[in-house]
């Protein structure tokens, strides 16, 4: 049968097409979202936790929109520009007293997963507020954290769905085209990793992230009804040294190629920056799908990037 297009790993016929064409002319008053809502549930698109995958149903929906393979009907709610979209910031003040202490001295943090909770606004006001790249709503499934030292928040942490294709990762983990595509979300991406500038607590950056890397599968499990077996992020070597990260023994896996995977030329179009993971089991090549491998030596990498103190990721 004929294949019109590939989109998210499923392949759309001829068929598909003149379903969703009857589907639209069957029900002329739903909204681009309660047709992509139907979509799903007629074809079983659904993430592993039972949620409908509507989100990306209506980019599907669009994309066939827009290359004239069906017609939606128009959007009821005005389209917002990528960058002018406001997500909801706390505007409450922060305490930003210096806390200059011993790691010893804070114990016990309380780590507190805030993802669709109320205190996600509190997470977002920090990163918008004092991370160095701002605060930028997360992709696919995505999970949030505060750490706290009593009533202070200490760090602030965002995690969302891993990069489509990082050639150094794939090669790490060894795993095909397939593989990649049918568990990739068995990966997390450490988006953002702040420690606010009045927080001075030496090697408390590395201690949150070796906390984190022994919950993070089993609240990831909680939420989207499965775990994830690796971890992954980049560092910007012209602005950080990844420190923190080699001091909780993840792995420096090679160098981004400068460019977006949809990037329509082959020229590299945003800095080049330093790939780093860490396996949360030791069989992540079986479980990836990848079976079991030899893992390359990188050793000599952790070395290669100098000692220092970051302060955000």
């Amino acid at each position: 049968m004929n294949v019109l297009l590939t989109y998210r790993g499923r392949s759309i016929t001829e068929a598909d097409v003149a379903f969703l064409r009857q589907l639209i002319a069957d029900h002329p008053t739903l909204s681009r979202r309660a047709l992509s809502q139907e979509v799903c549930r007629a074809w079983d698109w659904k993430q592993a936790n039972g949620v409908l995958k509507d989100g990306v149903c209506r980019g599907l929906l669009l994309q066939l929109h827009r290359a004239g393979y069906l017609q939606l009907p128009s959007p009821r709610v005005p389209h917002v520009q990528c960058g002018k979209r406001r997500w909801r910031i706390d505007s409450a003040a922060i305490d930003e007293t210096p806390v200059r202490a011993a790691l010893s001295d804070l114990q016990p943090l309380r780590f507190q997963q805030v993802r669709r909770t109320p205190q996600e606004s509190l997470c977002n006001a920090l990163l918008h507020r004092y991370h160095e790249l701002g605060y930028t709503q997360p992709v696919g499934e995505q999970l949030k954290y505060l750490v706290f030292a009593g009533e202070r928040v200490v760090a602030a942490l965002s995690w969302s769905s891993a990069a489509h294709g990082l050639t150094c990762r794939d090669r790490f983990i060894g795993w095909s085209v397939e593989a990649k595509r049918r568990h990739r979300h068995l990966l997390a991406y450490n988006s953002r990793f702040l420690i606010p500038p009045w927080v001075q607590v030496p090697h408390l950056a590395s201690h949150v992230l070796g906390r984190l890397a022994r919950r993070l599968s089993a609240d990831w499990q909680r939420v989207y009804g499965h775990p994830v077996y690796f971890l992954e992020t980049f560092v910007d070597p012209t602005r950080h040294r990844g420190t923190c990260y080699l001091a909780a023994n993840w792995i420096v896996l090679g160098q981004t190629c400068g460019r977006g995977h949809r990037c329509p030329t082959m020229q590299p179009n945003r800095p080049v920056k330093l790939v780093l993971g860490y396996p949360l089991v030791a069989s992540f090549r079986e479980l990836l799908g990848a079976g079991q491998q030899p893992a390359e030596n990188h050793s000599e990498q952790r070395h290669e990037v100098a000692s220092g103190s970051d302060r955000t990721g």
